[in-house]
């Protein structure tokens, strides 16, 4: 790309707005396949199940993998955003992502199910991050959280894909052919990435060599700061589990307990997926608004934290599928202001650091997601010990996590700290 950056009223140089919209579009792509490949195996759990015979901590252990090679990769994707780029970085890991997609396609065991789905995983580790990055350097700083929340949008309408639609292509292509089509779409994104954007980027992209919090010593400064640890917590127990949630354990509890047909769990997993892409389209048109007005991201996450554990112990007693179905989707409507912590905790850290402050907090948190749905699959299996019906076992294992989102607001709440650009930092808040 030849356009001249513009510049915003801090000097930051800014796309033109043709260039810009382009740059949004090759990101926005790669990122909706990302979050459909997440999200699929929900779809798609009751023909793994019964072709490989999968227990439900074998079902979550598979799903899980993408989840775990995604956070193995974040530390060197942090590292290798800011060395090299995010053209040449994201579009690389695309075509691992594409490989992936085809070794399980054509798996033949639970086995090479697993390393598919891990490859998948680590190839997309850099889809949002990388987004996030290029955002940072070339748009406006004010727009920021607007378009985080546009590109989860994106993501939450390739999660709507993965639902009924996969279902509705299932008679025709199978699984494997799903993952077949996939892996085509990753490679022609992954040469939009590399051609389409911007060849440079700004001198404040890169840290300079021997400056503090170079190379993967920036880790330590992030993962050393008090600010993130207050809310570390918070990301595990109640962002971290909506998306374990959201990917994998919705459709079983659907089919489970609360006793829906594979089709009428795809149709509700279908809903939820459209509702969370409204709210994150609400979130994007009010964030700027809310803030604006002095309603901070942490105050909208603890109303969402409220709100998440009220229910979820109600959707622990209810056995009435339209009062579930509702629940979920309440779930998916609440749960949104979570990615804006995110950002919100990020870019609390130096430029330079963008790279690693991002996949720094990616790793905390996907590492949280891949405990969580190994994790709840292993609670579901032991409280089956004991529970009358399989149900009832989902159920149990639901209100042992409300314990811990309890723990994890409560954490956030007492322990209160400065951001790390703030004079005071580690001081107590006012």
């Amino acid at each position: 790309m030849s356009e001249a950056p513009e510049s915003d009223a801090s000097g930051r140089g800014l796309l033109p707005r043709d260039a810009a919209l382009r740059v949004f579009s090759c990101l926005a792509a790669a990122y909706l396949l990302s979050y459909a490949l997440r999200a699929i195996n929900a779809a798609i759990a009751p023909e793994l199940v019964a072709e490989f015979g999968l227990s439900n901590a074998e079902l979550g252990s598979l799903s899980s993998a993408y989840f775990l090679a995604f956070a193995a990769m974040q530390l060197p994707l942090g590292v290798w955003l800011d060395r090299f780029g995010t053209r040449r970085t994201n579009a690389t890991l695309l075509l691992v992502a594409a490989a992936g997609s085809l070794v399980f396609s054509s798996a033949t065991s639970a086995g090479m199910l697993w390393v598919g789905r891990a490859l998948i995983g680590a190839g997309l580790a850099g889809a949002l991050m990388s987004s996030l990055r290029v955002f940072r350097f070339w748009y406006a700083a004010d727009r920021q959280q607007q378009l985080l929340a546009m590109m989860l949008v994106v993501g939450s309408t390739g999660a709507l894909l993965a639902t009924a639609p996969s279902r509705l292509l299932l008679p025709y292509v199978g699984w494997r052919g799903l993952f077949v089509g996939t892996a085509i779409g990753l490679v022609l994104a992954s040469a939009a990435i590399y051609f389409l954007l911007p060849r440079h980027e700004p001198e404040s992209a890169r840290g300079r060599p021997g400056a503090g919090g170079a190379g993967f010593a920036g880790y330590l400064q992030f993962y050393g700061h008090p600010y993130f640890w207050r809310f570390a917590l918070l990301a595990l127990t109640l962002h971290a589990s909506f998306v374990a949630f959201q990917s994998l354990w919705a459709g079983p509890w659907l089919t489970q307990v609360l006793g829906m047909t594979p089709g009428a769990a795809g149709q509700a997993l279908f809903a939820l997926n459209l509702v969370l892409m409204a709210s994150f389209l609400v979130l994007g048109a009010c964030v700027r608004w809310l803030t604006a007005r002095g309603v901070s991201v942490i105050q909208m996450c603890i109303v969402s934290s409220v709100s998440i554990i009220a229910l979820h112990t109600w959707l622990s007693f209810t056995g009435v599928a339209a009062a579930g179905v509702g629940i979920w989707l309440a779930y998916a409507l609440i749960s949104t202001p979570f990615t804006l912590l995110q950002s919100h905790v990020s870019l609390s850290f130096p430029e330079h650091m963008t790279g690693r402050a991002f996949t720094a907090y990616n790793l905390f948190l996907f590492s949280g997601i891949f405990l969580v749905q190994w994790l709840f699959g292993v609670l579901i299996d032991w409280c089956a010990t004991f529970a009358a019906t399989e149900a009832m076992a989902y159920r149990y294992a639901l209100r042992i996590w409300i314990v811990l989102e309890v723990c994890g607001l409560a954490w956030m709440l007492v322990f209160r700290v400065r951001p790390p650009g703030d004079s005071g930092a580690g001081a107590p808040e006012s």
